[in-house]
Protein backbone atom coordinates (compact mmCIF):
# COMPACT_ATOMS: atom_id res chain seq x y z
CA UNK A 1 0.00 0.00 0.00
CA UNK A 2 1.32 3.42 -0.99
CA UNK A 3 1.75 6.17 1.57
CA UNK A 4 -0.25 9.29 0.76
CA UNK A 5 1.96 12.27 0.03
CA UNK A 6 1.53 15.11 2.55
CA UNK A 7 1.45 18.51 0.84
CA UNK A 8 4.00 20.96 2.25
CA UNK A 9 3.60 24.72 2.29
CA UNK A 10 6.12 27.44 3.12
CA UNK A 11 5.69 29.86 6.01
CA UNK A 12 6.19 33.44 4.73
CA UNK A 13 8.04 34.41 7.92
CA UNK A 14 10.38 31.49 8.67
CA UNK A 15 10.49 30.00 5.15
CA UNK A 16 10.08 26.53 6.70
CA UNK A 17 8.29 23.87 4.68
CA UNK A 18 5.57 22.39 6.89
CA UNK A 19 2.39 20.32 6.47
CA UNK A 20 -0.77 22.40 6.00
CA UNK A 21 -2.08 21.36 9.44
CA UNK A 22 0.73 23.32 11.15
CA UNK A 23 0.01 26.51 9.20
CA UNK A 24 -2.75 29.10 8.89
CA UNK A 25 -3.68 30.48 5.46
CA UNK A 26 -4.38 34.19 5.02
CA UNK A 27 -6.08 35.10 1.73
CA UNK A 28 -6.44 38.27 -0.34
CA UNK A 29 -9.33 38.15 -2.82
CA UNK A 30 -9.85 40.14 -6.05
CA UNK A 31 -11.40 43.03 -4.09
CA UNK A 32 -8.21 43.24 -1.95
CA UNK A 33 -10.11 42.05 1.12
CA UNK A 34 -8.01 40.01 3.55
CA UNK A 35 -9.46 37.05 5.45
CA UNK A 36 -8.33 33.95 7.29
CA UNK A 37 -8.92 30.69 5.45
CA UNK A 38 -9.18 27.83 7.93
CA UNK A 39 -10.45 25.35 5.31
CA UNK A 40 -7.76 26.14 2.72
CA UNK A 41 -10.14 26.40 -0.26
CA UNK A 42 -10.96 30.13 -0.57
CA UNK A 43 -10.22 31.80 -3.88
CA UNK A 44 -7.45 34.37 -3.99
CA UNK A 45 -3.77 34.79 -3.23
CA UNK A 46 -2.78 32.94 -0.10
CA UNK A 47 0.07 33.22 2.35
CA UNK A 48 0.82 30.69 5.06
CA UNK A 49 2.00 31.46 8.57
CA UNK A 50 3.13 28.97 11.21
CA UNK A 51 0.80 28.43 14.19
CA UNK A 52 3.21 29.99 16.68
CA UNK A 53 2.68 33.24 18.62
CA UNK A 54 6.38 34.20 18.29
CA UNK A 55 6.18 33.80 14.51
CA UNK A 56 3.01 35.91 14.43
CA UNK A 57 4.76 38.68 16.39
CA UNK A 58 7.69 38.48 13.97
CA UNK A 59 5.25 38.73 11.03
CA UNK A 60 3.64 41.84 12.52
CA UNK A 61 7.05 43.50 13.06
CA UNK A 62 8.50 42.59 9.67
CA UNK A 63 5.20 43.05 7.76
CA UNK A 64 5.91 39.76 5.96
CA UNK A 65 2.23 39.06 5.27
CA UNK A 66 1.71 42.58 3.92
CA UNK A 67 4.65 42.23 1.56
CA UNK A 68 3.58 38.78 0.37
CA UNK A 69 -0.08 39.70 -0.22
CA UNK A 70 0.76 43.25 -1.41
CA UNK A 71 -2.01 44.80 0.72
CA UNK A 72 -2.28 46.36 4.20
CA UNK A 73 -3.39 43.81 6.81
CA UNK A 74 -6.03 45.18 9.24
CA UNK A 75 -5.32 44.83 12.98
CA UNK A 76 -8.44 42.68 13.43
CA UNK A 77 -6.91 40.00 11.17
CA UNK A 78 -3.79 39.88 13.36
CA UNK A 79 -6.00 39.71 16.47
CA UNK A 80 -8.02 36.86 14.94
CA UNK A 81 -4.80 35.01 14.06
CA UNK A 82 -3.60 35.44 17.64
CA UNK A 83 -6.89 33.98 18.96
CA UNK A 84 -6.64 30.99 16.61
CA UNK A 85 -3.03 30.29 17.63
CA UNK A 86 -3.71 30.60 21.37
CA UNK A 87 -6.84 28.41 21.18
CA UNK A 88 -5.12 25.58 19.25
Amino acid sequence: MKNKKIPLRTCVVTHEKLPKEKLIRVVKNKENEVSIDLIGKQNGRGAYIKKDIEILNKAIKSKALERHLEVAIPDNIYKELENIILDK
